[in-house]
């Protein structure tokens, strides 16, 4: 780490982790080396507890009380894929936000799902008042992304799952962004399929991810993505219909999940409200700091993201001169979500990206102001 480096690319992943996270990764390789749910000696049932530990505090830190509803994967998108694949059919038709990702969009066209977008305002807002209009006869789901990872919008969650649950719908919320510093109770806030990922704002470490299914979701009418060993009902070639065994064929990632365990644990001691309140303000001084230039255009929410774009300057150009003269590390292009680009109107160059973690300080962000207006004004002078 170089003494000037500046890390806000937290959107893509979090940097760095806390140290307790990559201890734990550690701890779990050496004393917990067995196979969960394989065998009964010590390593095998030392990777059991520790795997019972993690389910119970994810499910916990969402709002659940039943741990067994946890179904982990190796990331968000193997989650959506998930559900989306599991509960879909030909001839459905779903809702989904103006701001998603591809994760989500390129399974529905690989699927051959037909959609329709929801309107929105110009920020992406989902006019929550049109949604009704939307839906049709065979309308089966709504596919809501919590909080965009372009420019950091938060969709109302509960609202949303109120409409869709008035009509007998399903909600599924891609909170791969807003988890870790956003809370979420999965039934309060009536979502029937909470994806989420380990290593953005959970501070695990990439390869963890899962989805946590609501109190009312029949699992045994989804159909598993993948089938094969579980460690359990071994004499039968039939896939366990139980939860989590239905959807987790395979041994689990359990030194990345006791990593992911570190991180939740961190987040609980820091206290949620205290990292949302941290990244908020910080994303706020950014947003003050720069939209009275006017070669600056902002595109921002009300999370924990915030794009531009800088007239007269390419992106990338914008990007490489952030880090090599200032240590700032971003994002830019179109953030693996086309349609929030076309939403905002920054199809097809995207925007250049800031993302913020509890780990940033105010001293970075007014680095980061100064750095943005040097390159406006240097624009502005031909340079």
């Amino acid at each position: 780490m170089t003494p000037n480096m500046i890390y806000l690319d937290n959107a893509a992943t979090s940097w760095p982790k806390p140290e307790c996270v990559s201890e734990a990764i550690s701890q779990a390789m050496i004393h917990c080396g067995g196979n969960p749910g394989r065998g009964g000696h010590k390593l095998a049932l030392a990777a059991g507890e520790l795997l019972y530990e993690v389910r119970d505090r994810t499910a916990a830190f969402f709002g659940s009380e039943d741990p067994f509803r946890v179904s982990y994967t190796q990331n968000i998108t193997m989650a959506i894929n998930m559900i989306l694949r599991g509960v879909l059919h030909p001839g459905d038709h779903v809702l989904v936000s103006p701001m998603e990702h591809n994760a989500v969009m390129r399974p529905l066209n690989a699927m051959a799902i037909n959609y329709d977008i929801l309107d929105s305002e110009a920020d992406g807002k989902i006019k929550t008042s049109e949604i009704e209009n939307k839906i049709r006869g065979n309308t089966k789901l709504i596919i809501i992304c919590h909080e965009s990872n372009v420019n950091g919008i938060v969709q109302p969650l509960r609202e949303i799952g109120q409409i869709a649950h008035k009509h007998n719908l399903l909600l599924l919320a891609d909170c791969a962004q807003s988890a870790g510093h956003i809370p979420l109770h999965i039934e309060k806030d009536n979502i029937d399929f909470l994806c989420f990922t380990g290593h953005k704002g959970l501070f695990g470490p990439t390869g963890t991810g899962g989805v946590l299914f609501g109190s009312q979701v029949d699992v045994e009418q989804i159909q598993p993505l993948i089938c094969g060993g579980t460690g359990s009902l071994s004499e039968s070639f039939k896939q366990p219909a139980f939860l989590p065994d239905r959807f987790e064929s395979g041994t689990q990632n359990i030194s990345g999940l006791a990593g992911l365990n570190a991180g939740l644990q961190w987040i609980e001691n820091q206290g949620l409200e205290n990292i949302s309140q941290h990244g908020s303000k910080l994303i706020n001084d950014l947003c003050q700091g720069l939209q009275d230039h006017p070669k600056i255009q902002i595109y921002s929410g009300e999370g924990q993201v915030l794009s531009i774009t800088i007239d007269g300057l390419d992106n990338g150009t914008a990007a490489s001169e952030l880090e090599d003269r200032w240590g700032i590390m971003t994002r830019i292009g179109l953030h693996c979500a086309p349609l929030a680009h076309r939403t905002l109107g920054t199809f097809p160059s995207g925007t250049i990206r800031f993302a913020v973690s509890p780990f940033t300080t105010e001293e970075d962000i007014q680095i980061c102001i100064d750095a943005c207006k040097t390159l406006a004004e240097e624009s502005c002078a031909g340079k």
